[in-house]
């Protein structure tokens, strides 16, 4: 059990760094300085990274196939291509045009989807009766990049624009490859024997990832980020926050040790509990029932109202959040304020918990089904 929390927790940790196109807003104004671009071609700018996703069905074939560190390494090397050129650009060490900055943003809009898929896959494989609390609860990490990537760049470069502008795209194109080598080890399938429904662990979880959003955003705002509380400090507590969801698997783990140390054998698993009067048989038929619901081939999928309910939201819904995070340094210029990256940050962490709170109202309220 301990092995399966520790893959869920090595998801967050990939998910708070995939989101690295979320802080193109807090350097597209220098972008466009730089490369004497148009507000329009900008916004076509940011709109290749989005655009790089229509190929992501690439990497849930290449994770049928391959090694999912394997499927991880892809990922972020699409990353560190699409992002570490254009780094050099920046320093003058290579040349590049409009339209190879197209290019390379559209393809490390790919690998996120590359980095996306393992998260899913691990998720989904290792959690199959939480499974939908399990994904979004590793989703919602990936509303954390922007924050954790401005609050680097707030410590590193906190004056130059044209620095600032460097750090983000070497951060964007290196800090992937970093997490995924170290959390390819722990993101894997884990036999983890009978499925059982995870209460305790996950009410842990959810507990811990509030108390993360809660700090980022009241890190992200202006007059407490950066009056009252120093950048380094505000960068050490972040990182702090991420590591706390490892609180369950070492629970767990000492569980364990003490269950084999005084040759216990119990049933209800510690973070593993079931309702009283819960029977076995009554979990088993779950496992089947949820095996039949989750192995729908493609054809059958596009004949559910639930996927084009979902492919519909996301491309009108989505789109719109889209276009004012990617036009959020603009829309802070054009009004007088200085202060974009505590804009980015704060919309960051707003962007978790939007991320969040729709598993907790599913989790906490499961019989409250939109489709029965």
């Amino acid at each position: 059990m301990a092995l399966q929390w520790l893959s869920l927790v090595a998801t967050m940790w990939l998910q708070s760094i995939n989101g690295a196109n979320s802080d193109f807003s807090a350097y597209s104004s220098e972008l466009k300085r730089i490369l004497s671009i148009s507000q329009l071609r900008l916004n076509n700018l940011a709109s290749a990274s989005d655009a790089g996703k229509l190929l992501g069905w690439i990497s849930g074939i290449a994770a049928a196939h391959f090694p999912l560190w394997l499927v991880l390494l892809i990922g972020s090397l699409l990353d560190l291509v699409g992002y570490g050129l254009q780094f050099l650009f920046l320093t003058n060490r290579i040349s590049l045009s409009y339209w190879h900055f197209f290019v390379l943003t559209f393809l490390s809009g790919n690998g996120i989807c590359w980095i996306n898929t393992v998260c899913y896959i691990v998720a989904i494989r290792n959690f199959p009766l939480d499974r939908q609390i399990a994904v979004s609860l590793s989703t919602s990490y990936v509303g954390l990049s922007a924050k954790l990537y401005t609050d680097i760049v707030d410590v590193v470069a906190p004056t130059s624009a044209v620095e600032r502008a460097k750090v983000f795209l070497l951060l964007n194109s290196v800090l992937p490859l970093i997490v995924c080598t170290v959390a390819a080890p722990l993101a894997r399938d884990v036999d983890g024997g009978k499925p059982r429904k995870l209460t305790r662990g996950f009410s842990t979880m959810i507990v811990i990832t509030i108390l993360t959003g809660l700090f980022a955003v009241v890190t992200s705002l202006g007059s407490v980020g950066s009056r009252f509380t120093p950048r380094c400090v505000v960068l050490v507590g972040m990182i702090v926050v991420l590591f706390l969801p490892l609180v369950v698997p070492l629970v767990e783990r000492i569980r364990e040790k003490l269950q084999q140390k005084c040759l216990i054998t119990v049933h209800d698993e510690g973070f593993a509990t079931m309702e009283n009067g819960e029977k076995s048989s009554d979990v088993q038929r779950d496992v089947v029932e949820i095996g039949v619901v989750e192995e729908i081939g493609a054809k059958m999928m596009v004949r559910r109202v639930e996927f084009w309910l979902y492919f519909f939201v996301y491309l009108f819904g989505a789109t719109l959040g889209l276009v004012y995070l990617n036009n959020l340094g603009q829309i802070a210029e054009s009004r007088g304020c200085s202060g974009i990256s505590s804009l980015v940050s704060l919309s960051s962490a707003f962007g978790f918990f939007g991320r969040l709170l729709p598993s907790l109202v599913d989790y906490f309220f499961p019989d409250q089904t939109l489709f029965e």
